[in-house]
């Protein structure tokens, strides 16, 4: 009985180093492929918050890692992108955390222009409610589209809310905690801008892979 325990468990292990071993070879196999994906994905959402005509550089390795607890949701590095046209700085795209979503956090992309306006806004991932959070997605609803081309200054903080709470923003029926956190991180990564903006256009390294260069 002892002998046929042992001889079980030799081939219990010897089965699960050759799944593992075959998990990593198919990993190491795919990871450029999936590094190349990642990257289109994330090129097409920037190209959606950011026209075409308006950056003519290498937007993906245009980055710098930028971190602020408060103004961008998370004690965790977020990513901004610079747009350049014939070498001008056009706009800014930051990574940001709403983390007041009705599920936790909404990861946000927001992009805005030199001059301070909203350039674009799109959810890069969230928990919330199916039917009803999750119209912050274009997909769904074009109410993430409300922000396009709008500033955020000291005279119009109170417009910056859902009607709910007397601005200027729709909420959504049965769902005002996801719009009212949205417009609340939208509106901090103005701030963000506003605070860092040349430090942001400036001339930088790559982000991707080892970079002190952070704001």
């Amino acid at each position: 009985m002892k002998k046929q325990i042992e001889h079980n468990a030799k081939i219990l292990a010897i089965f699960a180093i050759a799944c593992t071993a075959m998990v990593s070879l198919v990993s190491l196999a795919t990871k450029d492929t999936i590094a190349r994906q990642q990257q289109k994905q994330l090129l097409d959402t920037l190209h959606q918050v950011i026209a075409e005509d308006k950056a003519n550089n290498d937007l993906y390795n245009d980055c710098k890692l930028i971190n602020d607890q408060e103004l961008l949701g998370s004690n965790q590095w977020q990513t901004a992108y610079v747009a350049r046209l014939d070498n001008q700085p056009t706009a800014v795209a930051l990574t940001t955390i709403a983390p007041n979503g009705y599920n936790g956090n909404i990861e946000l992309i927001v992009a805005i222009n030199i001059d301070g306006s909203i350039s674009g806004v799109r959810v890069l991932g969230h928990q919330e409610t199916p039917g009803l959070g999750d119209k912050i997605e274009l997909r769904k609803d074009n109410w993430i589209l409300t922000f396009d081309g709008r500033f955020y200054h000291d005279d119009n903080d109170l417009t910056w809310a859902v009607k709910k709470d007397g601005g200027v923003f729709d909420q959504f029926t049965g769902a005002t905690i996801t719009p009212r956190a949205v417009v609340q991180a939208v509106k901090n990564a103005q701030i963000y801008f506003a605070k860092h903006k040349q430090e942001l256009i400036s001339v930088q390294a790559s982000c991707h892979g080892d970079n002190d260069d952070t704001a």
